[in-house]
C-alpha cells in the first residue's frame, strides 16, 4: 500500500508540475536575416580581440540557456531564398524559392501571426529594411512572387495587425498605373497612423489604435542603397531610427493594450552586408541586432514567467569563413573600418562625378585611410597597392565595372579595398549569395526548452504556436 501511495503521489506531483508549466503571454520572434553561426562567432571573437584577449565576448543572444540548430533548405533547393525561408519560419511549411506566404502549389494558409491575432493577441511586425520585404512580408502577405513588393504592401492593412515598423515601403506605388491606390493611402484608410522617427512615435503615437513607425523623411533620402533600408549601423549619424528603438516602441505600444502580444523583429541587414562580403559591416549589424534582443531581454527580466524569446535566422549569407591564411585571425583590424562598402562606394562615385579626370589616386588613398585605415594603421603591400592603383586606372577609363550584389551596385575599387581589409583580417567568403549551412537558435523564457536540438526551420513556428495555444 505504501508503494502504491508513493507512486500515486508522484503521478499527482508530476501532473501538477506539467499543468503549472508557464505559458508564454508575450512572444518575441527575432530573426537575423543571413545570420549564420560564423556571423555570430566572428562578432564575439572580434569583440574579444578589441578588448585585448583571444576568445569570445558573449552576445546577449548566445547567453540564453537554450540553443539549437535548424536546417534551411527550401522545397525547391538545398539553398533557400529569403521568401521560402521566411515562409517556413512564419507558417511552418516548405515552399519554393521566390514564393512568399504560399506553398509551392499556391495553397493559402495562416501564419503564426495571423492565427494568434485571430485568437485575440496583439501583433507587431518590425524590420530594419522595408516593411514589404520578404521576411516581414512572410508573416502577413501571400503572393506568388516575393518581388511583387506593391502587392505585398497592399496586403499589410488587410492583416489588421496593430503595429508595423521599418524604414518605409520599397514599392508603395504601382509602376505605370498612377491611378492605382498607393500603400500609404490604403494604410491610412485602414486606420493606421504613420510616425516618422522614434521621437515622433514616443511623443504622439502611444495612444493610437494602429501604428506604423518609419524613418524620418530626411533619413530616407540618404539611404544609399535605394531599397528603403535604415542606414547601416556603421554609417549611422544623428537621430536616425534604430532597430533597438523600433523594438522599444513596439513593446511600449503593444504592452499598453493589456493583451498577449507576439512580435517578429528582423535584423535585415546582416544579410545585405553579407551579400556585399563586408565583414566589418556584418559584425556591426549583428551587434545592432543584439541590442534589439537586449531590449527584449529587459522586458523578459520584468516578466520572466510569461515571456518567450526565440532568436534564429532564415539562412546564412556569403559562406563566411573564419580564417583564410594558416592558423591565424586578426579580426581587430576591422575596427579601422568606419563606413560600409556601400557608403564608401557612394563616396567614390561622387568624387569621380565631381572631379572627373582630375581625380587622383592620392585623393582616393586619403579616402581609404579615413574609412578603412588602409595605408595608415593597416599596412598595404606593394603588390596590393599596385592592384588598387590598376583598378583605379580602369575606373578612370570607365572600364572598371561595378560589382553587382543582390541589394547594391558597388564601385569596383571600393569593393576591392574592403576585400583587402577582410583578407588581412583573415575573413573569407565563398559566395555573394546564400549558402546551405544550418543556422542557430537561441531561446529563453517560458517554454524555451522546446527549442533545443537539431531540427527543420518549419518546426520553430509549430513549437511556438503549440506553446501559445496550450491550455
Amino acid at each position: 500500500m505504501k508503494r502504491r501511495t508513493i507512486l500515486t503521489l508522484l503521478v499527482v506531483v508530476l501532473a501538477t508540475a506539467l499543468m503549472a508549466r508557464p505559458k508564454p503571454k508575450y512572444i518575441f520572434y527575432m530573426i537575423g536575416d543571413g545570420m549564420g553561426l560564423n556571423q555570430v562567432a566572428a562578432t564575439e571573437m572580434y569583440l574579444a580581440e578589441c578588448d585585448g584577449y583571444i576568445g569570445r565576448k558573449p552576445l546577449c543572444m548566445t547567453s540564453f540557456p537554450v540553443t539549437g540548430l535548424i536546417t534551411t533548405f527550401s522545397e525547391s533547393n538545398g539553398i533557400t531564398d529569403s521568401s521560402a525561408a521566411g515562409t517556413a519560419l512564419a507558417a511552418g511549411v516548405k515552399t519554393t524559392n521566390g514564393t512568399l506566404g504560399l506553398t509551392g502549389k499556391g495553397e493559402h494558409y495562416k501564419t503564426i501571426a495571423e492565427q494568434l491575432h485571430q485568437n485575440g493577441w496583439n501583433i507587431g511586425i518590425m524590420t530594419s529594411v522595408s516593411i514589404d520585404h520578404a521576411t516581414p512580408g512572410a508573416f502577413y502577405a501571400h503572393v506568388t512572387e516575393r518581388s511583387d513588393y506593391y502587392t505585398v504592401g497592399t496586403q499589410l492593412p488587410e492583416s489588421e495587425f496593430e503595429f508595423f515598423a521599418g524604414a518605409t515601403f520599397y514599392k508603395p506605388y504601382l509602376e505605370n498605373k498612377p491611378e492605382a491606390p498607393n500603400v500609404y493611402d490604403l494604410c491610412n484608410k485602414a486606420g493606421y497612423k504613420f510616425y516618422h522617427g522614434y521621437d515622433d512615435f514616443i511623443n504622439n503615437g502611444v495612444g493610437a489604435d494602429r501604428a506604423i513607425l518609419i524613418q524620418k523623411h530626411e533619413g530616407l533620402e540618404n539611404t544609399y542603397l535605394g531599397k528603403g533600408n535604415l542606414p547601416y549601423a556603421i554609417d549611422r549619424k544623428g537621430d536616425e531610427l534604430t532597430l533597438e528603438q523600433i523594438t522599444d516602441a513596439a513593446i511600449v505600444f503593444l504592452q499598453k493594450k493589456e493583451k498577449p502580444f507576439f512580435m517578429m523583429v528582423e535584423g535585415g541587414q546582416i544579410d545585405w552586408a553579407s551579400h556585399s562580403n563586408d565583414a566589418a559591416t556584418v559584425i556591426q549589424e549583428t551587434i545592432d541586432f543584439d541590442k534589439a534582443i537586449r531590449r527584449a531581454y529587459k522586458f523578459y527580466s520584468e516578466h520572466p514567467e510569461e515571456t518567450l524569446i526565440v532568436v534564429t535566422a532564415d539562412h546564412e549569407t556569403g559562406g563566411m569563413a573564419l580564417g583564410n591564411h594558416k592558423y591565424t585571425l586578426n579580426l581587430q583590424l576591422l575596427q579601422n573600418q568606419k563606413a560600409s562598402v556601400a557608403a564608401i562606394s557612394d563616396r567614390l562615385k561622387k568624387m569621380k562625378e565631381e572631379k572627373g579626370k582630375k581625380l587622383t589616386y592620392d585623393e582616393v588613398k586619403a579616402l581609404f585611410q579615413e574609412t578603412l585605415g588602409l595605408y595608415d594603421v593597416v599596412e598595404v603591400s606593394k603588390d596590393d597597392d599596385a592592384k588598387l592603383r590598376a583598378t583605379f586606372k580602369q575606373m578612370m577609363k570607365n572600364k572598371a565595372h561595378d560589382t553587382k550584389t543582390l541589394y547594391a551596385s558597388l564601385n569596383a575599387l571600393a569593393a576591392k579595398a574592403v576585400q583587402l581589409l577582410d583578407r588581412k583580417a583573415h575573413i573569407g567568403w565563398t559566395t555573394g549569395a546564400h549558402s546551405g549551412a544550418p543556422v542557430p537558435v537561441y531561446a529563453v523564457g517560458a517554454g524555451a526548452e522546446n527549442f533545443t536540438g537539431v531540427y527543420d526551420n518549419t518546426e520553430v513556428m509549430k513549437r511556438m504556436l503549440k506553446l501559445a495555444e496550450e491550455d
